[in-house]
């Protein structure tokens, strides 16, 4: 009887592991299409809303002074839009990881 402590390897055998594939049920990919699409859409709103002339005219626009400066300042609208275009890459990658459901 040896003294000194026996431990397992740190990694699985990759030979004799068998790799696992999760199971995906129709709710997995009718959420993952409604994510694509509503990052989409809401990335095409961000895009172009603070350019029309809808964004002069609600509360926060209104409210305050200052507020009213940032509000219209074209870098902020800018930061928005980059928001919508953030959103818009997203719904391109989930698009690409549709593919997780396919059987191959």
């Amino acid at each position: 009887m040896s003294i000194t402590p026996q431990f397992p390897p740190p990694f699985p055998d990759p030979a004799g592991a068998e790799a696992f594939r999760p199971e995906y049920r129709w709710y997995h990919k009718v959420a993952a299409v409604l994510f694509a699409i509503f990052c989409f859409e809401l990335g095409v709103f961000l895009l172009v809303f603070p350019w029309l002339d809808f964004w002069e005219n609600n509360f926060f626009a209104t409210w305050n002074y200052t507020l009213q400066q940032m509000w219209m300042n074209p870098y902020f609208r800018g930061m928005i839009s980059g928001l919508g275009l953030v959103n818009i890459f997203v719904s391109f990658i989930e698009i690409v990881r549709l593919r997780r459901f396919s059987s191959s």
